[in-house]
């Protein structure tokens, strides 16, 4: 731990520097520029929200609403572990040449696609006031919530990050899983709703077990419905965000002359 917060601060300016970097990078020669980075989420709630509506014929309170949080809080999720599959191969240049902790380059998709987020999630805050959705003091349960976000997401990418140096296939696996996670987190139904009341236990489990589906489901009830987080679920989801944090921090830390040899 001493060591892991020695290396945060040794390296905190490249960290911020590369987000830029990367940023920059990603604009460069579009047109759009940063646009893209609410386009793309707004496209896919307008296309869910159709089927969802037209074609399911589903009626949930502030529905585009409903799907934007959702989209937004996965794609965060699936874009960094997804992207930390072939992390190191792709810093070659630099792991080789330099020593930089390896979970500095996760703190940096994290913070590049974390930014992305908060700018689509200003404008949830549009959608809100465009359906006059009531806010009460339960809409600051969303802070606690990002930041397990950022916890889980972190923890599930050190373990990726480091298999993914070994194992060639496995950037087909984590798609392929990405994939089935997208359609049972409840990104554009409710699990509380549709689950719950035809099997209250697989909508238990959906929920309880799978920590996307769970940050989903307590950020639309804090900001869309006034209601009340899963208490125990979550505290349950930090700690053991916090213990694979550690582990997978440890796990890259102690490989870490391995993967120059490897790549």
């Amino acid at each position: 731990m001493k060591r892991f917060i020695g290396d945060v601060k040794k390296f905190w300016n490249y960290t911020v520097y590369a987000i830029q970097s990367d940023l920059k990078a990603e604009v460069a020669g579009s047109f759009l520029s940063w646009m893209w980075w609410i386009l793309d989420p707004l496209l896919y709630m307008l296309v869910y929200s159709f089927v969802a509506v037209f074609v399911f014929n589903s009626r949930e309170p502030y529905f585009p609403v409903f799907v934007f949080i959702g989209l937004n809080v996965w794609q965060f999720f699936s874009k960094v572990v997804k992207s930390g599959v072939k992390l190191i191969q792709g810093k070659k240049s630099i792991v080789t040449k330099v020593y930089i902790p390896k979970f500095v380059f996760i703190f940096d998709r994290i913070g590049v696609f974390g930014i992305k987020m908060f700018i689509s999630f200003a404008l949830t805050a549009v959608f809100m006031i465009f359906y006059r959705v009531p806010v009460t003091w339960k809409a600051l349960w969303v802070i606690p919530l990002f930041l397990l976000l950022f916890i889980i997401t972190y923890a599930v990418t050190t373990i990726i990050t480091h298999f993914g140096v070994f194992v060639e296939d496995l950037l087909n696996v984590i798609t392929v899983v990405l994939q089935l996670g997208f359609y049972v987190s409840g990104i554009f139904y409710s699990i509380e709703s549709r689950i719950m009341p035809k099997s209250e236990i697989i909508g238990t489990i959906l929920i309880n077990c799978n920590p996307i589906a769970l940050i989903m489901t307590d950020m639309r009830n804090v900001l869309l419905y006034n209601g009340e987080p899963h208490y125990i679920a979550l505290a349950v989801w930090a700690v053991v965000g916090i213990v694979v944090s550690a582990i997978g921090t440890r796990i890259i830390y102690k490989h870490e002359n391995s993967y120059v040899k490897v790549i």
